[in-house]
């Protein structure tokens, strides 16, 4: 069966739509953000194919285009949506597919169902993006036993920002998960530039291995 990866965080605004420009670059496969809330800006699925180097028709049209930056089920609100759990149903595809999630696992979608029960059902494994900033401990062990409690395979962190050493050594131990590698900030980010740093910073073997 082709694989499929889950990219998540431990927050929103940390970089996961870069990483997985990155990853699904470097795998060369499909992207997919099946929920996007806000319109007004570029949109992840904009930034993926503008960084990733794929093909056309290779970033998958999302299922839900919402127009406020909010969480999606507030977003969903506002524009007289009702996001449907069963309509983001994974896409058959000839080649590896990465599926981004909005903000973080406890993000609702709707009043009933928030990102981490959709991870649930799908049971796909999951890598998580934590950032390497003061406070990213707390949160990623958090994220670490939701994603456990539920029983989701999870293949491992990638840390994106500046060298943390100990930040990530730390939780690497407390949590009992592989480092994946980093990602640094990138000035200019280019296509170019993000790529050479995914090849850098992480072993493709150890993420194809989990998947």
């Amino acid at each position: 069966m082709t694989k499929r990866i889950v990219v998540t965080g431990t927050d929103t605004g940390i970089g996961k739509t870069v990483f997985s420009a990155g990853l699904a670059g470097l795998l060369d496969g499909f992207y997919w953000k099946p929920v996007q809330s806000g319109l007004d800006e570029e949109t992840d699925s904009e930034v993926v194919a503008r960084l990733s180097g794929l093909p056309a028709g290779r970033v998958l049209p999302e299922v839900y285009r919402l127009s406020m930056p909010l969480s999606p089920h507030r977003s969903a609100e506002m524009d007289g949506v009702a996001i449907e759990a069963a309509k983001l149903s994974l896409p058959d595809l000839p080649g590896p597919l990465v599926i981004e999630g909005a903000g973080g696992l406890m993000v609702p979608l709707n009043r009933q169902t928030r990102f981490i029960d959709i991870f649930q059902e799908w049971q796909l494994p999951v890598i998580l993006c934590a950032r390497t900033a003061l406070g990213t401990i707390n949160h990623t062990l958090l994220s670490i036993e939701a994603l456990r409690a539920r029983s989701i395979p999870l293949i491992g962190i990638a840390f994106i920002g500046e060298e943390v050493a100990d930040t990530q050594r730390t939780i690497v131990e407390f949590g009992g998960v592989p480092q994946l590698g980093r990602l640094p900030r990138l000035d200019p980010l280019t296509g170019e530039m993000l790529r050479d740093a995914m090849v850098a910073g992480f072993d493709l073997a150890l993420i194809a291995g989990g998947a």
